[in-house]
């Protein structure tokens, strides 16, 4: 009987500690970086960090990657960097330690033509980037973890929860594909009727001048918590682009819909559209010099606010409703704040040129690279809550455009140029 009662509890014990563990799948599935895990940050676009940022900087290490640069700097959990370059000879796809002045981890060559789109990190420091005709994830090392066929170029990819990674090309193929197994899930969602599957190709040199032979120019934007995507969309034989709101419902068959369209930016969308924090307003570039404020429930307009300059870089919107403009190259560096019905002007900086979209880290630290005199150029630190300069750093030997900048988890921040040489900088 003893026996008996001790076997019983045992017993007890471990199914009352199995029904509590549950499933725990989930530690598993793909999450984004908690750096800076793809060009403009997170899956909205946002470029927002939470963390307040370093207000004083020194710089750590300048490195080169031997050729152009199209887009910005990933950065992962820990220390390290991706950058996607276009070189002549050599590695294109390259992985550095931010904390140890640019040691090269590992690096390897990828078809060339897709420099535009940014490399992704998850948090488990995988990789995931484009070339024309494909989409390849990489672990932390260089040996390829899976690779699939697209039609097209991806854009900067996005990963969607729980463990789905969005994949768009230029020519409008939209996949959502298992992030981890590199598995399609359900049907790709074309967007674009007749493309030759067997040239992906076509339309490359149309997307950097954003011009009609390339129909996805730019990254999409994802909200999680309305599940909406937004991107811009130039259809054949048509005057100007539109946007495309499309809904993501995991779990249900189709997964991906068209939920709209909307011609209701002036012009037409330049660059990447950005969210909200609640995911219930896009904003956008106009061709028409205006910035735009776009319900994503339907795609109608709420506001417009004339910036007097061609935005080339999408703005950065903090989770307070406050908008730093895009930048360009006759760009003002402009503060406005959602006020629900009309955008507001809160403040307006017509002595500093911003090259890039501004990066916010926290209310009151915000970097971007802005004009240094005549042809140089420099990080610029200013605080976002009334655009008063807080430090200014020259970037040495800078040529070419600005790409953009990055914050990392530790307060670090990396910028680079097109000629492809790239700055890491250090909290002072």
């Amino acid at each position: 009987m003893v026996r008996r009662s001790i076997v019983l509890a045992s017993t007890a014990l471990i199914t009352a500690a199995l029904a509590g563990c549950g499933n725990t799948d989930s530690w598993v599935e793909s999450q984004p970086a908690s750096g800076w895990p793809a060009q403009y940050g997170d899956a909205r676009n946002s470029s927002y960090e939470s963390s307040a940022g370093a207000d004083a900087l020194r710089l750590e290490w300048t490195r080169s990657v031997k050729g152009d640069l199209a887009a910005g700097v990933a950065l992962a959990s820990d220390s390290y960097l991706a950058v996607n370059a276009q070189t002549s000879a050599g590695c294109s796809l390259m992985v550095w330690e931010t904390d140890n002045r640019a040691r090269q981890r590992w690096c390897t060559r990828l078809v060339q033509g897709g420099e535009a789109s940014s490399p992704l990190f998850d948090g488990f420091d995988n990789l995931y980037v484009g070339q024309p005709g494909a989409m390849i994830s990489f672990p932390p090392t260089q040996w390829i973890r899976w690779r699939q066929p697209v039609i097209g170029m991806p854009t900067t990819p996005r990963i969607l929860t729980p463990g789905h990674l969005l994949v768009v090309t230029h020519l409008g193929q939209v996949l959502l594909f298992d992030a981890q197994q590199g598995v399609v899930d359900g049907s790709p969602l074309d967007l674009v009727a007749g493309v030759d599957p067997k040239d992906s190709e076509r339309g490359l040199a149309d997307c950097r001048p954003a011009r009609a032979r390339c129909p996805v120019a730019a990254a999409p934007a994802f909200a999680e918590q309305t599940g909406i995507v937004v991107l811009g969309l130039w259809e054949p034989d048509t005057e100007a682009p539109i946007l495309v709101g499309l809904r993501y419902r995991p779990g249900q068959n189709p997964v991906l819909t068209r939920e709209w369209t909307s011609d209701a930016v002036g012009g037409g969308p330049l660059a990447s559209p950005v969210l909200s924090a609640d995911g219930s307003t896009a904003y956008v570039n106009g061709r028409d010099d205006h910035l735009w404020a776009i319900n994503t429930d339907d795609g109608t307009p709420k506001w417009s606010v004339p910036l007097d300059y061609l935005a080339q870089t999408p703005p950065s919107v903090s989770p307070e409703g406050l908008i730093v403009a895009g930048g360009g190259p006759d760009a003002k560096l402009i503060g406005i704040k959602d006020s629900g019905d009309r955008g507001e002007v809160v403040w307006t900086r017509d002595d500093v040129v911003p090259l890039t979209t501004s990066s916010q880290a926290g209310a009151h630290v915000a970097y971007a690279v802005a004009r240094d005199g005549e042809n140089g150029q420099a990080l610029l630190v200013f605080d976002p809550a009334d655009g008063r300069t807080v430090n200014n750093y020259p970037l040495p030997n800078a040529g070419g455009w600005p790409v953009g900048v990055s914050i990392g988890h530790d307060r670090r921040v990396v910028t680079a140029t097109s000629e492809g040489r790239v700055y890491g900088f250090a909290p002072a």
